[in-house]
């Protein structure tokens, strides 16, 4: 090896090294970004604990009523930690409307079975706006995790390896909820309240992470985001040091800002 390959190699080995960073950096930005979009472990608890409060007392003692307030209540309870913790809330709150309209649902009816009918069907509606937007180029998972990335909608026109990676997210969450809506539509129909709301909340989760954890595989293998924002901000910085340097400029000329422009107008 002459003098001159070993820089070489050493220039070689450190872009190597950068480029492992860069991509440790962008994993760790893809699963802070998902764990911030989705709610974590603690949105996950809001998200199943009212329904599995709600078969617990309803398999005990068969009594709507009971079981659709402390399923409401304890969603109440919830919002309210997160406010004194001065937490995010929309989690909660989504909680909260799912769970209402549940209770409603079942009151006014008076079949207990009617408590999951509402997130059924939200769940069936998500699963189809996965796959309509998809098909019409403009993935959903796209639309909710490009502010988080904050690249907002430039991955549809200028990172097109990106756009294919939501694409196959998209693809991947509405195909799990559709085959979890396969699942639950026919027992509603067949089973009681107990049996619906068992296997519902037990299709609660797993469904979820397997759809969260293939949304990470394919945005890690994905090009970075482009930070609209940063754009944004250095074309500010340069039109400001622009108009900086103009300005200095005709100092030293002994002009007034800005008569320059007046003259050429002139």
């Amino acid at each position: 090896m002459t003098s001159l390959d070993k820089p070489t190699e050493d220039t070689q080995a450190d872009d190597a090294r950068a480029d492992d960073a860069r991509k440790d950096d962008a994993r760790a930005v893809t699963e802070a970004a998902l764990f911030e979009a989705f709610g974590g472990v603690r949105g996950m608890v809001e998200t199943v604990l009212p329904g599995l409060l709600f078969v617990t007392i309803f398999t005990i003692n068969k009594n709507l009523h009971w079981s659709a307030i402390a399923a409401l209540a304890v969603s109440l309870v919830l919002v309210a930690v997160r406010l004194a913790m001065k937490d995010t809330v929309k989690h909660a709150f989504s909680g909260v409307f799912g769970v209402a309209f549940g209770v409603v649902f079942a009151m006014f009816t008076g079949n207990a079975k009617n408590f999951y009918l509402p997130g059924m069907l939200y769940t069936l509606g998500l699963a189809l706006a996965y796959i309509i937007t998809t098909l019409a180029g403009v993935p959903l998972i796209g639309l909710i995790l490009g502010p988080v990335f904050k690249e907002n909608l430039s991955w549809r026109t200028r990172n097109p390896g990106r756009k294919k990676a939501y694409v196959k997210a998209s693809w991947a969450w509405g195909l799990i909820l559709l085959a979890k809506c396969a699942v639950l539509f026919p027992l509603y129909w067949w089973a009681n309240t107990a049996q619906l709301g068992w296997v519902l909340v037990a299709l609660k989760i797993p469904p979820f992470l397997l759809a969260v954890w293939l949304t990470w595989v394919f945005l890690a293998k994905a090009p970075a985001p482009i930070d609209v924002f940063a754009e944004m901000e250095a074309e500010e910085k340069a039109e400001e040091e622009r108009k900086a340097a103009a300005a200095a400029a005709a100092a030293e000329r002994g002009e007034a800002p800005g008569a320059g422009r007046h003259r050429r107008e002139a």
